[in-house]
C-alpha cells in the first residue's frame, strides 16, 4: 500500500486549478490556429486571432483566461492500493480549490441555496467531484473549470430507441443551434450516448477531457464524431456567433451500454475556453 498525505492532494488541486484557468492546453491553441486557416469569414478570422492573443496574454501575464473561472469540476482516479492520510479526500479537493481561488485571484462564482438567497460561498467551493477507483497505487487528478455560459446551453434527452442515430443527431444539432452565441463559440462539443439519465451526462462531461483533435479509437464512434463536426460547422454560427464556417473546433463522443427501452443522449457544450489540467501523484 502507498500512503498519500492530504496536503499533497491539496497542493496538486490548487496548482491544477490555477493552471487550468491561466493556460489553455497546447492542442487547443493548435486547433484555433488551424481554424483561422479554415474560417471563411473575415470577421470570424479576426475573432479567432483575438482569441489566440487573449490566450497568449493570459499565459504571459499569469491571469485568468476568462473572467468566468467557473464551477471547478474535478475528476479523480484513485488507485485501490492508495491510503489517504491526514483527512478527507473530498475536503482536500475543496481546500485546494479554496487556496487556488485566493492565491490565483479567481472569481468566486458558487452560491449556496440555488433558489432563494443565493449567497456566494466566497471561495468557489464546493467543487463538483467525480471519483473512480482504479488498479494501482497512484492518484490522477484532472481539474476542468466549467463556465456557466456554455454549461447553461447543455441539454439531455431520453430518446426512444426507434429514434436511432438520426434522432440523436437531430437533438445534438438542435442543442448547438439553440446555444447560438451564448456559449461563446467556436465550441468543443462533448456527447454522451447510452447508460442512463445521469450516466450519459457524465459521459458527455468526461468526453471533453480527451485531448483536442484526438478522435475516438472505435471506428464507428470516430465516424460519428467526424459527421457531427461537419454538420455542426454547416450551421454557420461561426466564432462568437458572428457567422462563419467554424462553429466547433472539436466534437468528442463517448458511448455506454443502455437499457433495451432507452436511448439517453447528453450534449455538454464547452466554450472556446476549453480548460483542463491534470497531474498524477
Amino acid at each position: 500500500m502507498r500512503r498519500v498525505q492530504v496536503e499533497e492532494i491539496i497542493e496538486a488541486v490548487k496548482e491544477l486549478t490555477i493552471k487550468a484557468n491561466y493556460e489553455l492546453p497546447k492542442e487547443t491553441v493548435a486547433l484555433f490556429e488551424e481554424a483561422i486557416k479554415k474560417e471563411e469569414s473575415p470577421l470570424g478570422r479576426e475573432v479567432l486571432m483575438q482569441i489566440l492573443e487573449n490566450a497568449q496574454t493570459a499565459v504571459e501575464e499569469q491571469m485568468p483566461y476568462c473572467q468566468d473561472t467557473g464551477v471547478t469540476v474535478v475528476f479523480l482516479e484513485v488507485g485501490q492500493e492508495v491510503v489517504i492520510e491526514g483527512g478527507s479526500l473530498e475536503e482536500a479537493v475543496n481546500e485546494g480549490v479554496r487556496r487556488a481561488t485566493k492565491e490565483g485571484y479567481l472569481r468566486a462564482s458558487m452560491v449556496w441555496d440555488p433558489l432563494f438567497e443565493r449567497k456566494n460561498t466566497g471561495d468557489n467551493t464546493p467543487a463538483i467531484i467525480h471519483t473512480e477507483v482504479i488498479p494501482g497505487d497512484r492518484i490522477k487528478i484532472t481539474v476542468a473549470p466549467k463556465g456557466a455560459g456554455s454549461e447553461n446551453t447543455s441539454r439531455l434527452a431520453m430518446l426512444k430507441p426507434a429514434d436511432g442515430w438520426e434522432g440523436a443527431k437531430r437533438f445534438i444539432l438542435e442543442t448547438v443551434k439553440n446555444a447560438g452565441p451564448n456559449a461563446c463559440p467556436p465550441l468543443t462539443v462533448g456527447v454522451g450516448i447510452g447508460g442512463n439519465f445521469e450516466m450519459c451526462a457524465y459521459l458527455a462531461k468526461k468526453a471533453l477531457l480527451r485531448p483536442h483533435g484526438e478522435r475516438h479509437p472505435d471506428p464507428l464512434i470516430r465516424k460519428v464524431e467526424e459527421e457531427l463536426i461537419e454538420d455542426i460547422n454547416k450551421l454557420g454560427l461561426g466564432p462568437m456567433g458572428f457567422g462563419g464556417s467554424v462553429t466547433a473546433v472539436d466534437v468528442k463522443v463517448e458511448m455506454y451500454p443502455c437499457h433495451i427501452a432507452s436511448l439517453p443522449v447528453a450534449v455538454n457544450i464547452q466554450c472556446h475556453a476549453s480548460r483542463h489540467a491534470e497531474k498524477v501523484i
